[in-house]
């Protein structure tokens, strides 16, 4: 976002848009922690709007979609997100226990043992 924003001041926001466009894949963790204003939530639209039916995007949350109305405060324009990146989605649910963490206990047991 911050690089978006960035190209933005320097009049470098199709440029930078057409660059994270070309990638292949484009991988967002933990979406849904830090709030984006209708100014960071537009620039990541016109990002995925920039994907759309083109490239794949990679998202991992631990909000559903419900919730997501609390990262992207302009709901009409979350719905265009959720939109955006549920259609034609294969949308992995892995449950609400952290992977991280359930990682690094498995890996503590295995080494007392």
């Amino acid at each position: 976002m911050n690089e978006l924003a960035e190209a933005a001041s320097d009049k470098q926001l199709g440029r930078t848009i057409k660059k994270y466009g070309r990638v292949d894949l484009l991988c967002l963790d933990e979406l849904g922690y830090v709030k984006l204003d209708r100014h960071g939530a537009e620039l990541l639209f016109q990002i995925f709007t920039e994907r759309e039916e083109r490239h794949a995007i990679a998202v991992a949350s631990n909000r559903p979609f419900t919730e997501w109305d609390q990262t992207f405060t302009d709901k009409r324009l979350c719905q265009a997100i959720v939109d955006r990146l549920t259609f034609e989605a294969h949308i992995i649910e892995t449950g609400t226990q952290s992977f991280r963490l359930a990682g690094t206990t498995a890996k503590r047991k295995a080494a007392a043992a």
